[in-house]
């Protein structure tokens, strides 16, 4: 499948394209419909790609990983934003995973913790125990990009791929506006 200009072919024929536990949680989960393709590494952040390989912002979906804390405990979650929203971690995020503090993951963190390549960490394959929260308008979307463990590729996805994933949970995540709580 052509989008912008990359052509996507079935991850079955190259798991040497994404993170090795991208490939593991897809082949175990027999998830299907799920397409690759390869990139220039150095362009895999949202903007820098989505300029260079012509796809629209509104069909990119970024994972945020977030550091959730509440007395001693701290754990993490990822959320899943379309590259043209802005996410409410300190609102709807906090609320949902019950947290008192939250914030953004440390780069060094969000590596380890999902054996993933920064820029290209993906909800597919992190650890079981994660809560994936995902914004109702990525799960609507015909087909998202996303990443896929590793710098050098972006995933193609149907949009309802989300809901299958484990510990997925679909939701408004967004920040509203002034206006738009103004008139609510």
């Amino acid at each position: 499948m052509t989008v912008g200009k990359l052509d996507f072919q079935p991850v079955e024929e190259h798991f040497d394209l994404v993170g090795e536990p991208v490939g593991d949680l897809i082949q175990v989960s027999n998830l299907v419909g799920i397409l690759v393709s390869e990139i220039d590494p150095d362009l895999s952040d949202t903007k820098a790609f989505c300029e260079k390989y012509d796809i629209g912002q509104e069909s990119a979906v970024n994972c945020v990983i977030v550091e959730a804390r509440r007395a001693d405990r701290t754990w993490y979650a990822a959320c899943m934003i379309p590259a043209t929203e802005r996410i409410d971690v300190n609102g709807t995020v906090r609320k949902e995973l019950d947290a008192r503090k939250i914030s953004f993951a440390p780069m060094d963190t969000a590596i380890s913790l999902t054996s993933m390549e920064y820029g290209a960490i993906t909800p597919i394959g992190l650890p079981e125990d994660w809560t994936i929260l995902v914004d109702e308008n990525a799960a609507q979307l015909e087909y998202a990009v996303i990443g896929s463990g590793i710098r050098k590729s972006k995933l193609l996805i149907p949009g309802s791929l989300f809901s299958s994933l484990p510990n997925a949970k679909i939701m408004s995540l967004t920040k509203a506006s002034a206006s738009e709580k103004s008139s609510a």
